[in-house]
């Protein structure tokens, strides 16, 4: 029977993932950092990165950290030997999951139990060079704005050993996935697939956090209150002792992951209410196209009164977007040159998309054989309205309401 038993933690997969501000039997003893190691079958690393670890951080924080092994049920029963050296090191800590799997979830849980004002993740199996945890901390203790520091390989003093070409391309084409699926989560950072990084808990604190596979990182970003973020370079090593966990499956949890969040972060109310919008402008422009065009009224030109109906039609959308849709970001951009430079953006873009309708409208029928079904030019109309909606849509809300804007 070991004198330092490991905390056994079986709560089933479905939980929610929530870290609470400090955990309630632990607020009397907060510290400053906690740094979880995910393991599984690291029987042969965890000794070093512990020693590693523990003697980088002893010299600056003393006993104001914890290390937190989050271990899967290790069939080489590594949460074992980390629970053997608990003596040895007194800031280790050891959580063993018996119903549970995964790196990102590992992650979590880890935090879920720690006590630190920062947390932070770092690989069990010294790829993660420890001696940038040290220029990470010294960011955020010089930033206290910065919630978030993260170790890259894209940016000076980063890099890979060892990679092949295959696991080169593979990396980057993920990022390049993430950019399309996810442009305003994965731009953020130029290493969103990094696994090593830091993060103050209130940034995190009290979110649903639901991850999958190994990219906990785009989670963090995702559904945090990231504010400021800031990277530091390192090396990516390669694995001296034991096989990587990585496979085909962790790409596609990974793909899995970025839809399920794209689904989750997608703005639906403000969708909605830019729909209804758009639909008013529907009778905006046939009315003035009527009032300016009929016989009965002014006659005017067809393409003339059309051209007139539709820049009206755009007005009218603008104003409603401006004071309803996107009511929370004007108002923090008051003044008529704000204003004006927001309805010239809108104008630009509704544009385009009226541009981008009749090209999709074309597309959809005569290239994809709608022709031959019956009420064919409807259907490929409707889904030209679609897509130029969502495009109208989310280029209006990154560039004609950005939030950057206020000062």
């Amino acid at each position: 029977m070991m004198s330092n038993p490991a905390k056994i933690l079986t709560s089933a997969p479905n939980l929610e993932l929530i870290i609470p501000e400090i955990p309630e039997e632990e607020v009397q003893k907060p510290v400053k950092l906690s740094i979880v190691l995910p393991t599984y079958n690291e029987s042969e690393n965890i000794v070093p990165i512990v020693q590693h670890l523990t003697s980088l951080l002893n010299p600056v924080l003393r006993k104001d950290y914890e290390l937190i092994v989050v271990d899967d049920n290790s069939p080489d029963r590594t949460w074992e030997i980390a629970e053997s050296i608990v003596s040895k090191y007194p800031n280790l800590r050891v959580v063993r999951r018996t119903e549970e799997r995964g790196l990102s979830t590992a992650a979590i849980r880890g935090w879920q139990v720690a006590r630190g004002e920062i947390l932070g993740i770092i690989d069990a199996d010294l790829q993660h060079p420890p001696e940038v945890l040290l220029k990470m901390l010294l960011l955020l203790k010089k930033n206290p704005k910065v919630d978030l520091v993260v170790a890259s390989r894209h940016v000076e003093e980063g890099g890979v050993s060892e990679w092949s070409f295959i696991r080169r391309v593979l990396s980057r084409g993920a990022q390049i996935l993430g950019l399309i699926i996810l442009p305003e989560v994965i731009g953020r950072v130029s290493d969103p697939m990094s696994g090593y990084f830091l993060v103050r808990r209130n940034a995190i604190a009290n979110q649903n956090l639901s991850p999958l596979g190994y990219k906990i990182l785009v989670e963090v970003l995702g559904r945090g209150s990231i504010r400021n973020i800031a990277e530091v370079g390192y090396v990516f090593q390669e694995r001296q002792v034991g096989n990587s966990k990585v496979s085909w499956k962790q790409y596609v949890e990974y793909l899995r992951h970025l839809v399920r969040l794209r689904i989750t972060l997608w703005p639906i109310g403000r969708f909605l209410r830019f729909g209804i919008v758009g639909f008013s402008g529907v009778f905006v422009d046939m009315t003035f196209l009527y009032l300016l065009s009929d016989p009965s009224t002014l006659g005017w030109n067809l393409t003339l009164s059309k051209i007139l109906a539709a820049e009206v039609a755009i007005v009218n959308n603008f104003l409603w977007n401006d004071a309803w849709t996107f009511g929370d970001l004007s108002r923090s951009q008051q003044g008529w040159k704000k204003r004006l430079k927001r309805f010239l953006k809108f104008n630009a873009i509704c544009s385009l998309g009226l541009f981008l309708n009749v090209a999709i409208l074309n597309f959809a029928y005569n290239v994809l054989d709608l022709y031959l079904l019956p009420n064919g030019r409807y259907i490929a109309n409707l889904l030209a309205i679609a897509i130029v909606t969502m495009w109208n849509f989310w280029l209006n809300m990154k560039l004609s309401w950005r939030v950057t804007q206020v000062k």
